[in-house]
């Protein structure tokens, strides 16, 4: 970094040929790029800033083959850069230290000649100071009228004292108790007052019962033109004022003082006198008591009443909603009894946005049902129900056998279904089943038609299961405890019969599910339903529920369901594939691979692609191994014979399970330890049971 100067030639300035601009020069050692920039100066007239951007700046005629560089520059150097003369004078320490270091000897900072104008201008200053100064010292001073409040405005702007009043005008014919909201302005002593017009009340005038301005304690007339001006000017000589001489009044004679109400005058019970009119402060804001508390002590701010006449009738009117007329929703009915043009109810945008479907959270709980009929036919009847959480809607699809009558079609469409035994014709809004309504072994009367719900997806039991606190039946700690308190007096007989034995160098002991559901369903009398018990336990499974079809029974569905569809995009599934692995390390997750995948144009089912998925290797985070996707959907690697033609959609799908995924086998030694129960009785017969649950509690 150096410091320099050069030399302006400047034709159309008197007494001043040339001026002279101080410039800094900065070398970057990184690429041997320069950048010349001038300093900016207030009311300079010059355009300042960047005079040279950064770059490499070659040398002048005859040496045109080379550029500047560092040994180029030093003090007393004269550097020619696009045909100016820069003088260089002075450098930074680095810059010093850098060229001695290279042995370059670096001289003392040189003396920056004076500028002609800026010489000429110092003295023209001088001289106009020292003339400001003998005609202060010889002319009188104009005397100070006006009252600086600057200190008060930056204190208090924008803290106004908020006052709630009352102005009584029924002595008059017709008036009424106007309220009244007054407000004091901190910063520069004004007020101003508005009125609280009620609805309906016929009035249509302004709601400012007084502009802002500063108020007198006492009125009597208006101030005559000029009144309110700082100075009295005096006409001391002359008839005209072509020929007259006019002088500033010094004593202010004349002037009427006027007093204005301050913030100390204004509190609860205090009477002012707005140009006549008198209004009573009955009550205040939160800060303008804490403003008072603060600064003058008070700390009783008891509020005052209202005086209120005979012909006020304070009577709280309800609004009247007639019954329901059945024509449309409850909403849409309701909207006819508030406006004269009815508008569609409005949606809750916040529980819509947020359960709305992102990425593989649908916010749908699905289940299987069956319908409960004396009809015969209708008894064997399966039902799909969905249950919407953005807007707590319910749908219906019936599933039909093949020569059962019945076609697999909706059932019922979405809608808000009431719950039984309600009147419909009332005023009132009747209660809708929520979510936490449904649940596996639950019977529901949906538009009188009794469902028995068997079976649920594994997306709403996982659900329900994150969400404990809003789903009872899923929640393991609470049905721990009613396990707990029902197992209790009968733990001897439960632990004889139903522990299982250890086995011969395996530490995991393991109760298949029939045995536990059996076990509780014998001691609870039906308190615990068949929910709780899947929620127990999936929560204890000590093994996951293998997948009902086999890894090469899927893959060779793919490779047929590819072959039928003639795809052959597996390098361009493969290029997709490594442009969102950008890191190379062979793992996407889950939700990124369907995208892909989906995208591809493969043509496969749903149900398909998300079987495939789960047999594809997987890492600890639980991310997907696509380089074996690749493998899986390659046919010409193991290629397998045709599959026999099924139908995807109901093989496939979930509700063609016998069961939800609750497991194998759960773990017992982690069942027993936290259900927490202790006998303190033992005889001969349950002393290895209990040595075994002590070994389990270890």
């Amino acid at each position: 970094m150096f410091k320099a100067f050069f030399q302006e030639t400047v034709n159309e300035r008197w007494k001043a040929a040339y001026q002279i601009r101080l410039v800094n020069i900065s070398f970057f050692l990184e690429d041997g790029t320069m950048k010349i920039s001038e300093p900016s100066i207030d009311n300079s007239g010059l355009e300042q800033g960047v005079l040279v951007r950064r770059q490499r700046i070659p040398m002048p005629d005859p040496v045109r083959y080379r550029f500047y560089d560092i040994i180029d520059l030093n003090i007393g150097k004269e550097p020619e850069i696009f045909g100016r003369v820069y003088k260089i004078v002075d450098c930074d320490k680095f810059t010093r230290q850098f060229l001695n270091r290279m042995g370059i000897a670096v001289p003392d900072p040189i003396e920056i000649p004076k500028d002609p104008y800026s010489e000429l201008h110092k003295k023209a200053s001088m001289t106009k100071m020292m003339f400001t100064i003998v005609i202060t010292e010889t002319l009188p001073k104009k005397p100070k009228r006006t009252t600086d409040s600057r200190g008060d405005f930056l204190k208090y702007d924008k803290q106004v004292l908020r006052f709630y009043g009352y102005w009584d005008d029924t002595d008059n014919l017709y008036g009424i108790v106007h309220d009244l909201e007054i407000h004091y302005f901190l910063a520069d002593n004004t007020m101003e007052i508005k009125e609280n017009i009620p609805s309906n009340s016929g009035r249509d005038s302004g709601f400012m019962f007084l502009r802002r301005m500063k108020v007198p304690k006492l009125f009597s007339e208006l101030d005559p033109i000029g009144g309110g001006d700082y100075f009295t000017v005096l006409n001391v000589m002359g008839e005209n004022t072509t020929h007259g001489y006019f002088i500033i009044d010094p004593l202010n004679a004349g002037k009427v003082h006027k007093d204005f109400y301050k913030e100390n005058e204004l509190g609860i019970g205090a009477q002012i006198n707005i140009f006549g009119r008198i209004v009573v402060i009955t009550d205040m804001d939160n800060f303008t008591k804490e403003y008072y508390r603060k600064k003058y002590g008070i700390d009783d701010f008891t509020p005052l009443e209202r005086p209120r006449k005979g012909h006020e009738i304070c009577v709280k009117v309800e609004k009247y909603i007639p019954p329901y007329n059945g024509f449309g929703s409850y909403e849409d009915s309701l909207g006819n009894c508030f406006k004269m043009i009815p508008q569609p109810p409005k949606t809750d945008m916040v529980k819509f946005l947020h359960y709305d479907k992102q990425g593989f959270d649908s916010y749908v709980l699905r289940f299987k049902a069956k319908m409960i009929s004396d009809i015969p036919e209708n008894q064997d009847r399966q039902f799909i129900i969905r249950v919407f959480l953005m807007d707590d809607t319910i749908s219906i699809f019936g599933l039909a056998k093949r020569n059962s009558g019945f076609r697999r079609c909706p059932f019922q469409k979405r809608m808000p279904v009431m719950l039984p035994n309600q009147e419909v014709f009332v005023s009132k809004k009747p209660d809708y089943y929520k979510p936490e309504d449904f649940y596996i072994g639950a019977r529901l009367n949906l538009n009188d038609f009794i469902f028995e719900i068997t079976t649920a997806d594994i997306y709403a039991l996982r659900y329900m299961e994150l969400h404990c606190d809003k789903f009872p039946k899923a929640n393991a700690k609470l049905i721990m405890e009613k396990l707990r308190q029902t197992l209790e007096p009968v733990y001897k007989e439960f632990i004889q019969l139903y522990a299982p034995a250890k086995s011969i160098g395996v530490d995991l002991q393991e109760l298949p599910y029939e045995k536990l559901r059996e076990s509780i369903l014998k001691y609870s009398e039906g308190k615990i339903t068949e929910h709780e018990i899947i929620t127990i336990a999936r929560h204890y499974s000590a093994h996951e529920k293998p997948e009902p079809h086999s890894r090469d029974y899927i893959r060779q569905l793919i490779h047929t369901e590819l072959l039928r569809n003639l795809w052959n995009g597996l390098d361009r599934l493969e290029e997709d594939l490594h442009h969102h692995d950008r890191e190379r390390t062979g793992f996407l997750p889950r939700d990124t691979v369907y995208t892909v995948l989906r995208g591809s144009k493969t043509s496969l089912d749903v149900e398909l692609l998300n079987s495939m998925l789960n047999h594809i290797h997987k890492n600890e985070e639980g991310n997907l191994d696509y380089n074996d996707l690749l493998k899986f959907m390659n046919m010409k690697i193991d290629p397998l014979p045709p599959a026999v033609p099924i139908n995807v959609k109901a093989v496939l799908w979930w509700a063609s399970e016998e069961g939800p995924d609750y497991g194998n086998t759960i773990n017992w030694c982690a069942f027993i330890k936290d259900l927490g129960i202790s006998s303190e009785e033992m005889n001969e017969d349950t002393k290895s049971q209990k040595m075994q649950i002590a070994n389990c509690n270890l």
